[in-house]
């Protein structure tokens, strides 16, 4: 049996994990969802700040008549402050243009236009600035404060890049603190709701299934309204039921054995009365003589009825180990059993191909045409109506199931016993008998993958017929 302790996960494994797992990823994939369109506004910001800076600088500029330059003092702290190169200002077809002292000639420029704000190009580029190496230089282009004008800023992107890297990692350690928060409190919650009555579900079966006869292990279903609750309440209909059926069934174990012991004493002392009856029968009384056959008869059908119950309680016990075998010599093998070759007054014909095999076990399927055989044959000697009496077996095969057709021309089945057929004890089809035959015939068929059903006939008689599967791949 299986150790409890390696099969139901802790508090902390199994579910619960992947429930963690499960929360944190789904939160960092919100984090990230969220955090691009967040990096693309920040980037964004950045750049209107140092354009700002700019239009300052482009107001300074027109506010200087023509024919004057700007003090060098002047335009440092305009350039420092925007932490530019330079900065141009074009509008009305003149430019203007801001420069460090000693210019800086960029090696490679990438130009950011402000003027498109469109999403999915603010995204690309912050995410071209964030990956990029360093040395390039930014050209930051964006419109003025007065109509047709426009702002151009040439700047180092490494202080932009600089302040994204810091963004963004401020932005890991709060997704990473809100997702531990949240998972952690989604995870009492659904543990709470969840997670701990599905331990308590399977901690249960674990035990049960250990000990079904302890009726303390049954479990006590709560109050839930939801499905768990239902689950419990089943679960614990289901495990009253199995509990009072085992017990049941340990009872009738226990009483099939003291039949059994009765049965077979029975049994052995009417074979002996048998054998009295035997050598009363050749006394010349008689009375004896009009008595004779009654009792012998009266033993014999006693002694097959203890016979029945034997043979039915060692079928019930024998698991069949199916081998490939022919079914025209299981079919000849059990006319030959069931007295039907050969009978004076009964015709037997069997059309089953030679080459048909079936994957079954040999003995209980004898057993099982034996049955049959062995019903019609008794149905048709006791049978008052006139004429030829035959009991025709066919079988053909389609794709990987056999089918048998085992039918006579007797009088057929009374009601009572079509109602119950297959009944032990209670679907006999003549006086006297115990319906036993047709039940160990079907639950033999059954065990080996096949079928047996009856099947009403056009004309008087008899019929059932069996599927039988060809190989194993068939079961």
């Amino acid at each position: 049996m299986t150790d409890e302790s390696n099969v139901t996960p802790g508090r902390f494994s199994g579910l619960s994990n992947k429930l963690i797992a499960a929360i944190i990823a789904v939160i960092l994939l919100v984090e990230v969802i969220v955090y691009l369109p967040s990096l693309a506004t920040f980037r964004a910001s950045w750049l209107d700040d140092r354009l700002r800076v700019g239009i300052v600088a482009a107001r300074v500029l027109d506010a200087v008549p023509d024919v004057m330059a700007l003090p060098r003092s002047l335009t440092d702290r305009l350039l420092t402050s925007a932490g530019a190169y330079a900065i141009v200002y074009r509008r009305a077809g003149q430019s203007q243009l801001i420069e460090l002292a000693e210019p800086v000639t960029p090696e490679s420029v990438v130009t950011a236009d402000m003027r498109q704000r469109d999403l999915p190009s603010l995204i690309i580029g912050a995410l071209d600035t964030l990956f990029a190496g360093p040395g390039r230089t930014l050209r930051i282009v964006g419109e003025g404060d007065l109509d047709e004008s426009l702002v151009e800023i040439l700047m180092s992107e490494q202080p932009l890049r600089r302040d994204m890297i810091n963004y963004s990692r401020n932005i890991v350690l709060a997704s990473l603190g809100i997702a531990a928060v949240t998972a952690f409190a989604l995870y009492m919650l659904v543990s709470r709701l969840f997670i701990l009555p599905v331990q308590r579900l399977t901690t249960n079966i674990l035990k049960f299934r250990k000990a079904p006869e302890n009726a303390t292990l049954i479990l006590a279903p709560t109050q839930r309204a939801d499905e768990i609750g239902t689950l419990e309440r089943e679960l614990s209909a289901m495990e009253s039921e199995l509990f009072a059926m085992l017990r049941q069934q340990r009872h009738l174990a226990d009483l099939g054995l003291a039949v059994a012991k009765i049965n077979h004493d029975l049994r052995n002392t009417l074979t002996s009365a048998q054998l009295l009856s035997d050598q009363v029968a050749t006394l010349d009384d008689p009375k004896v003589q009009r008595l004779a056959p009654r009792l012998v008869t009266t033993l014999d059908r006693a002694i097959g009825f203890a016979q029945s119950v034997l043979d039915y309680g060692r079928e019930a016990a024998s698991v069949p180990q199916p081998t490939p075998v022919s079914l025209k010599s299981l079919v000849e093998d059990a006319a030959f059993e069931a007295h039907i070759a050969g009978h004076p007054t009964i015709t037997f014909s069997s059309a089953v191909p030679d080459d048909l095999v079936v994957f079954v076990d040999a003995g209980q399927m004898t057993r099982v045409f034996v049955n049959l055989l062995k019903n019609a044959r008794e149905a048709l000697e006791a049978s008052q109506k006139p004429g030829e009496y035959r009991i025709d077996v066919v079988a053909d095969a389609e794709d990987a199931v056999a089918t048998v057709s085992v039918s006579d021309n007797g009088p057929g089945l009374p009601p009572r016993a079509r109602e119950n057929l297959f009944v032990a004890f209670e679907g006999s089809a003549r006086a006297g008998g115990t319906g036993l035959g047709l039940a160990i015939a079907r639950e033999l068929t059954e065990a080996n993958g096949g079928t047996l059903q009856h099947v009403d006939m056009d004309e008087p008689g008899t019929r059932f017929v069996l599927t039988l599967p060809k190989d194993i791949h068939s079961l």
